[in-house]
């Protein structure tokens, strides 16, 4: 597995920094788009920024996939939120006519380790437009022989080997507790595995399915980690899905994970073997082959949007009555909230 191998893309030529003067919005919980509004695809009129339209797909970029080749009327959107700036400026365009929102997770340039990536900023970032369907691609190692390199698996369990992540919007006053026992979203992780089967690739096998594990890198797993990941019977590791796949539920957005096997990890025999540019080779053959997932997924999702118990997650998850809860939280909150005040 290889999460450090940075790609520098080309910046787009057009570029916006929306803030909360530019649309004439105040307080702490504006981010730059807006605190109390759903905000709206941007367009721009001389000086001031439009919204106009909601972006429901996101699309998170992993090691290996930092832009969309096959995105039109490109469109960079720097956010800034209450919980910082996202991993970098985000980049709106239609995909075959459908408005989406791209993230690179690492940063353009692959400059921020796993463990730096602000996961808060860049799913309250993706909530501010409007998503509500968020597909994450991913390097991930193999911990399993069936999942060979090159290979799609769509997990549907996690295990969280983290340690130095924040993988929640709440606390200050607010308590809130999500169910997670069925971390994706089921309807969405089905609709990605039919735009898979459909593309028909050929020597790459999709597994539906499968126990996602995240640890806390930027080091690989000891050999003695990853024999006890295969005896729990995990099927990749990665280093960054866990903490989105929390907060993407805590923001009632419908998230699924398309994980990409670069290499298998230290467990393997022949791991040794595997060379740098081997690596970097798949990686490059995966950000190709994830580009056309994710054009058909955003097809598929266009033409039929799958209801998501995501949706409605904080319904019955928020413990602290919300007239007794701070003022400033409150605000700065207010985006996730608003339809429960």
């Amino acid at each position: 597995m290889l999460e450090g191998v940075a790609h520098a893309v080309r910046r787009s030529s057009q570029h916006l920094s929306l803030t909360s003067a530019s649309l004439g919005i105040s307080g702490a919980g504006a981010a730059t788009i807006t605190a109390r509004q759903y905000p709206r695809i941007c367009s721009e009129t001389s000086e001031t920024v439009v919204m106009t339209a909601p972006i429901k797909i996101g699309i998170i970029g992993g090691s290996g996939l930092y832009k969309m080749d096959a995105l039109k009327d490109v469109r960079e959107v720097e956010i800034d939120t209450p919980f910082g700036k996202p991993s970098d400026a985000l980049i709106l365009g239609n995909l075959d006519g459908t408005p989406v929102a791209f993230l690179a997770r690492h940063g353009r340039h692959h400059t921020l380790m796993p463990s730096e990536i602000p996961f808060r900023a860049n799913i309250y970032a993706m909530k501010s437009l409007g998503v509500e369907y968020l597909i994450s691609a991913s390097a991930v190692g193999s911990l399993q022989a069936e999942a060979k390199p090159l290979d799609m698996v769509i997990p549907d369990q996690f295990i969280d080997r983290t340690r130095n992540r924040i993988s929640t919007f709440f606390g200050e006053g607010i308590v809130a507790h999500i169910a997670f026992g069925d971390p994706v979203c089921s309807n969405l992780a089905t609709l990605l595995g039919e735009a898979i089967a459909s593309l028909n690739f050929p020597d790459i096998t999709l597994h539906r399915g499968g126990t996602y594990v995240c640890m806390e890198g930027p080091a690989f797993s000891t050999k003695a980690e990853s024999n006890l990941y295969r005896s729990w019977g995990a099927m990749v590791i990665g280093m960054t899905n866990l903490p989105e796949a929390k907060l993407a539920r805590e923001a009632e957005i419908a998230y699924a994970t398309l994980a990409l096997v670069t290499d298998y990890d230290c467990w393997h025999p022949d791991h040794d073997s595997v060379t740098v540019e081997m690596v970097i080779g798949n990686l490059q053959k995966n950000a190709v082959n994830a580009q056309q997932v994710i054009r058909e997924t955003v097809r598929r999702l266009s033409e039929n949007p799958p209801p998501s118990e995501a949706h409605s997650a904080l319904k019955y998850a928020i413990i602290t009555p919300l007239d007794q809860a701070p003022a400033a939280t409150k605000e700065k909150l207010s985006l996730l909230l608003q339809k429960y005040w």
